[in-house]
């Protein structure tokens, strides 16, 4: 996508170290991945000050929203969206530094970035370019003059956006007030249809009023999480082994747990997946091939336990790290925790970068198996389903079967790296911990 200069302009507040020219202020990379951002919000308002580490703006990336401290005290104003890594989103200068190249500067950073390539409208029939020059064509009546121009952008908040979609309210009339015109959350929810607009819509037939279909913007993260999975599932052989683990120990272990930290603290509790984290950790301790990436020329296995383990969180991963040495009561809150900051856009680049190995859980939708799509370079990723009683045999019991809870997981591996010995070792060391969930605690 083209870039777009955001009309910033910052001077220092102090003249002891000058600088002898206007210099640009780019986009950081905030992650490998990365390869644009939106700025969301200025934190700072126009001709505001601001000294070294404050807050200065809000960068949307791929994975999440990531605030960007100021390097250097000064004055801002302005904002923008959709930059690429590495384009000027700002003119820094100094106090008392000549302004008037400035506008020059910027001018020549936006006249840099690549155009936007048009739509073009569709050709029209074959036999309406070779109607014969005799017979006149009608001339067609003017349109009128939309209120936002065919391939302009409209800049709006990911809120403001499904805020819209819900209240079936057209984003290209409603006028922002966020920086640069930006489309906030206020905007939608003060936004009044106009009068002969409403008297229109009011008059159409009930089936024109109602689209049978409808749009949702892709975010920075869809995007990015739909090549990458695409890659990984072209490129990387997958194969997948499967077994069925019995969780009555884990499931009893977990009530006993439970019954004891809610007498210290009623929010306190346990899940089945803080055990599944637990066993993985212990399992790749004891089979550490499983823990290893393919970098092309090289396989990296990890004999150290740094972070192994990944948790979902709607659409981002976020590390679980050292779970092989933690408690469940830690794993329990470490994860939450997590979740929450997943949830809120607020997770830090080192909270969701750096996994060797991924969980993915869906046991508590009731899902019984499925198969997962590997997070390259990791190796692994483990599919969880749900936990249901089974009737397994028994010959010891008197009826010759017995009723047990039984949870199906299966792991995807990468054959480049993780051959099926390894991966049927790997799940018969995690199959014994979670059958034997007492082996935790030694």
């Amino acid at each position: 996508m083209a870039s777009s200069l955001a009309r910033v302009f910052a001077r220092r507040l102090h003249a002891s170290a000058r600088r002898s020219a206007l210099s640009q202020f780019n986009m950081p990379a905030m992650s490998p991945t990365m390869t644009e951002g939106g700025i969301t919000s200025w934190k700072k308002k126009e001709g505001e000050s601001f000294t070294t580490g404050e807050v200065l703006l809000e960068i949307e990336t791929d994975k999440a929203t990531i605030d960007v401290e100021a390097q250097d005290d000064g004055v801002v104003q302005g904002g923008s969206k959709n930059v690429q890594v590495g384009s000027p989103i700002a003119i820094i200068a100094e106090e008392g530094d000549d302004l008037s190249g400035a506008a020059e500067m910027a001018q020549k950073a936006s006249s840099s970035a690549p155009p936007k390539q048009e739509e073009k409208a569709p050709e029209p029939p074959k036999a309406q370019q070779e109607a014969p020059k005799s017979q006149p064509t009608p001339e067609p009546s003017k349109p009128s003059k939309p209120e936002l121009p065919a391939g302009d952008r409209i800049f709006a908040s990911p809120i403001a956006k499904k805020l819209a979609l819900e209240r079936g309210i057209p984003l290209s009339k409603v006028k922002g007030t966020g920086p640069e015109g930006r489309i906030i959350r206020e905007d939608v929810e003060k936004y009044k249809a106009a009068p002969e607009a409403a008297a229109a819509t009011s008059s159409q037939p009930p089936q024109a009023q109602l689209p049978d279909y409808v749009d949702t913007p892709v975010s920075n993260m869809r995007r990015t999480i739909g090549s990458r999975l695409t890659q990984s599932k072209q490129e990387l052989p997958h194969y997948y082994v499967t077994v069925d683990v019995n969780m009555d120990k884990v499931l009893k272990l977990r009530e006993v747990f439970n019954k004891t930290l809610s007498e210290k603290d009623k929010s306190a509790k346990l899940s089945v997946n803080d055990f599944i984290v637990k066993a993985v950790g212990c399992a790749l301790s004891d089979v550490p091939e499983a823990n290893s990436a393919w970098l092309g020329e090289v396989i990296r296995t990890r004999l150290t336990f740094p972070s192994p383990v990944a948790t979902p969180s709607g659409l981002i991963t976020p590390i679980v790290k050292d779970v092989g040495s933690k408690g469940l009561a830690t794993i329990s809150a470490e994860t939450k925790a997590l979740a929450k900051k997943a949830r809120d856009g607020k997770l830090a680049p080192s909270e969701y970068q750096g996994g060797t190995f991924t969980i993915s859980n869906l046991g508590m939708y009731g899902v019984s198996h499925f198969t997962a799509i590997i997070n390259p370079p990791q190796s692994c990723i483990l599919a969880v389903g749900s936990t249901e009683a089974t009737l397994v045999p028994a010959p010891e019991e008197e009826r010759g079967f017995k009723v047990v809870n039984m949870m199906k997981v299966t792991l995807s591996s990468d054959h480049r790296t993780v051959d099926g010995a390894i991966a049927a070792r790997w799940l018969s060391a995690f199959k014994g911990y979670l059958e034997n969930p007492l082996t935790f605690m030694l």
